[in-house]
């Protein structure tokens, strides 16, 4: 977390009113909750409606859940949030690169079809050709749900421009967890449920998370010095042998997967985290299960290889030094495992 949301959240923790109830502090704290609402949605540039949730995985939930569409279409690559709530949902394949086969799309597209789609893969930072994706779901009447949690604010106008509901999340932008959005861009969209939220969403209202939201939104994020440290330890990667995934599309700099021949992906977690690296095998939210990445085998992969990809995501504080030495040490691994020194490592 921002030293600037944590301030925010302590400071709002001091107030002890429901932002729902009538007297005078519940009014002051409705009134720094629509503040909130207000700073979140003009941090990402969004002049439409904006709901408060807990988080990314909620958000996607609702609108999957309770949009007026009819069909319900989602790509091979989604989060797992995603997976979970889409039963009976048409799955459409991606190219090799991990973006939607628009062709596919195409054939697959129903009058009143939502179709969600990640901004950017959370395990393969492949960004998805928002606005070719949305002509399509225009021509026939539908609605598009761009999963947006890893966006930066202000990062990118296609789901601002195109999108009918985008899920976004704190706790990726340096706010606090637990506290998320789903802007929608016509309520009329909707089903409403009652309860709080504008009457979309039930529950008493995370003041503090909300604060600390917006306040973190805030801070510019450090993008281009992430791509410059980015294009360093993707070149220092090729040039020990590795494979990057979703190579030659447009990617976030934030995340990238990599492939290192010989070397299955627990033991390069094993290697990295007793260098003092947090690297992780998928995204965070399913790499505990080291089962073989969806992700990864919609691109085509085969499980001998996506075995040995590990995901490497930067922060805001990430330097440089940090990522030439990660980078070394990648490289001296990939060397060791090509001339099989690490295969007693491995087997331990």
């Amino acid at each position: 977390m921002l030293p600037q949301a944590v301030l925010a959240v302590k400071d709002a923790m001091l107030r002890w009113a429901n932002p729902s109830s009538p007297h005078s502090e519940g009014r002051a704290a409705r009134a720094a909750l629509e503040d909130a609402r207000h700073r979140i949605a003009a941090a990402y540039g969004w002049p439409h409606e904006l709901i408060l949730t807990s988080g990314a995985s909620e958000s996607l939930y609702i609108a999957l859940r309770r949009s007026m569409a009819k069909h319900r279409l989602i790509t091979a690559v989604e989060h797992d949030s995603v997976l979970r709530h889409s039963e009976g949902a048409g799955v459409l394949a991606v190219r090799p690169t991990g973006q939607v086969d628009l062709d596919a799309l195409r054939a697959a597209m129903q009058p009143g079809t939502l179709v969600c789609v990640q901004w950017a893969n959370s395990e393969t930072g492949v960004k998805q050709p928002i606005e070719s994706i949305a002509r399509i779901v225009r021509e026939f009447g539908g609605l598009l749900l761009v999963d947006a949690a890893q966006m930066p604010a202000r990062a990118d106008d296609a789901p601002l421009l195109y999108a009918d509901f985008i899920a976004v999340s704190a706790h990726k932008r340096g706010g606090p967890p637990g506290i998320g959005a789903l802007m929608i861009r016509d309520f009329a969209t909707l089903l409403p449920v009652g309860g709080q939220e504008k009457g979309y969403r039930a529950g008493t209202e995370n003041l503090p998370g909300a604060l600390g939201y917006a306040a973190a939104l805030e801070v510019p994020e450090p993008l281009e010095p992430l791509r410059d440290l980015r294009r360093k330890l993707d070149f220092a990667v090729e040039q020990a042998g590795g494979t990057i995934v979703g190579y030659g599309v447009e990617n976030t700099p934030a995340i990238r997967a990599y492939r290192m021949p010989g070397l299955s992906a627990a033991a390069q977690l094993i290697r990295f985290d007793l260098a003092g690296y947090a690297v992780s095998a998928g995204s965070a939210c399913s790499s505990g299960s080291m089962r073989p990445s969806h992700v990864l085998t919609a691109m085509g992969w085969q499980e001998s290889e996506l075995r040995e990809v590990i995901r490497v995501s930067f922060g805001r504080k990430t330097s440089k030094e940090e990522t030439h030495a990660f980078a070394k040490l990648w490289q001296n691994m990939a060397q060791s495992a090509r001339h099989g020194g690490l295969q007693a490592f491995e087997r331990t």
